[in-house]
């Protein structure tokens, strides 16, 4: 590749299945709350999008603590998915979101399919709402969740419900903790998804040797941060070669030449996590990477960057 010459600003708009963002920099779902408190640190409007605290049809508490602790190049955390409940959302946190210029993704789950079809139609007509993130694949709660992400037949089903329960783009956020990524990538596709979200957290333990007992009160959480990101890159590539859907790549992007190696492998966004515990600036330093690099090997639009690899 060429270093640029001109001095133009690229255009680093993308569209995730419909989802029409300014730039390819989303905070994950979970790490990033409803927004409220990041948005005394700096201006939402500059992110591609915000995906929300996941959202189940009535309030949950999660699980009991400890349910986080810090890990060699990561973190373990066993929430439990504790959330206020969409309807809560839809009438308290959704109002605040729709101030700032960017795209609102609301993650979603259920113990059945029926929870899950419900919750998408509570958010089908909600003003702000661009897109919903379907989560089959929380490793830390006892129903629903993983259930649905490790069985190629039930990510069909649940997949198949909200498509027929809703119309906004639908995105379905795999599991790595299964054999073949690509087997349950296809079958999301395959049942309406419009885009996939890859990958959530991969199932992890910690154990206090003093206490001889398990750290968290879950036993086992989901692992993130840079630890997985090999992981994570390794499953990208692969799934862009196996379906036609865009993808949201994740898993233990800390910066920009992180998100760039995702975007090489064929993401056309990327999610920011377990990031924006140890820097909360670390979106806006991944959007102007992205630009920078761009500029240095003369790319114009998203399109020269996506699966260049």
């Amino acid at each position: 590749m060429n270093k640029r010459t001109s001095f133009s600003t690229p255009d680093l708009a993308v569209n995730i299945g419909g989802i029409r963002m300014k730039n390819p920099v989303i905070t994950a779902s979970g790490t990033f709350g409803y927004g409220e408190e990041m948005s005394e640190l700096y201006d939402l409007s500059s992110l591609g999008g915000i995906m929300v605290k996941g959202l189940s049809l009535s309030p949950q508490p999660g699980n009991p603590p400890p349910r986080i602790c810090e890990t060699p190049a990561g973190m373990l955390n066993a929430i439990g998915l504790q959330n206020i409940g969409v309807r809560v959302f839809i009438e308290e946190k959704l109002p605040m979101l729709r101030r700032w210029d960017t795209r609102i993704i609301a993650n979603i789950y259920g113990h059945d399919c029926g929870e899950y079809a419900e919750v998408a139609r509570c958010l089908n007509d909600a003003e702000g709402v661009d897109g919903i993130e379907l989560n089959i694949s929380c490793p830390n709660v006892k129903k629903g969740g993983m259930a649905f992400g490790t069985d190629p037949v039930e990510t069909r089903k649940v997949v198949k419900a909200v498509r027929r329960a809703c119309r906004l783009p639908l995105i379905v956020k795999l599991s790595p903790n299964v054999t073949d990524i690509t087997e349950f990538a296809r079958a999301a596709e395959g049942e309406g998804a419009d885009a996939i979200s890859l990958i959530n957290t991969l199932l992890g333990m910690a154990i206090d040797i003093h206490l001889r007992k398990p750290i968290l009160a879950n036993i086992m959480g989901g692992l993130s941060g840079p630890a997985i990101r090999p992981v994570a890159l390794r499953m990208v590539y692969q799934v862009a070669r196996s379906v036609k859907v865009p993808l949201i790549g994740m898993g233990g992007i800390m910066n920009a030449e992180d998100a760039v190696s995702f975007l090489l492998a064929g993401a056309s966004a990327v999610a920011i996590g377990t990031a924006n515990f140890v820097d909360p600036m670390t979106p806006l330093k991944v959007i102007h990477g992205i630009r920078d690099y761009m500029i240095q090997y003369d790319m114009t639009s998203m399109q020269d960057l996506i699966g260049a690899l």
